[in-house]
């Protein structure tokens, strides 16, 4: 982990078209527009099925807490130690009130449990990391 070694390290989330956007189908139809224009980094990390499917396992698990999925991952980004401070880039008032939400977001121990299920790091630092 990052605070082990003594450092911070900023994120930046996914694009706010994605995670600002309120319905599935909304977050669909921007991913296929990454096809559509020859793909990208994040187009082919979600050609991955695998990676679907945590996603879809994501928005699930959000949802069953009647949340949404922007801002639970602003919110979870804020419950890491070694993160400074998320990154966001409104560009509308909604995405600018779904961040404001996300910072008032309280994560009980239950959400944060399932979240590390379906997303479990890549491994200790700096191992995962340097090789």
């Amino acid at each position: 982990m990052q605070s082990e070694y003594g450092i911070k390290v900023d994120h930046w989330t996914l694009p706010t078209s994605t995670a600002g956007a309120r319905t599935r189908a909304a977050r669909e139809e921007i991913i296929g527009s990454w096809f559509a224009r020859g793909g990208g980094r994040a187009a082919e990390a979600l050609a991955d099925p695998r990676r679907r499917a945590a996603i879809q396992r994501y928005e699930d698990t959000v949802a069953a807490h009647g949340l949404e999925p922007g801002e639970v991952a602003l919110a979870w980004l804020l419950t890491r130690p070694a993160v400074t401070g998320p990154i966001v880039g409104p560009r509308v008032a909604g995405q600018l009130d779904s961040a404001v939400r996300a910072v008032e977001l309280e994560l009980g121990p239950e959400l944060l449990d399932a979240l590390e299920e379906i997303f479990p790091g890549p491994g200790p630092s700096p191992e995962a990391f340097a090789w």
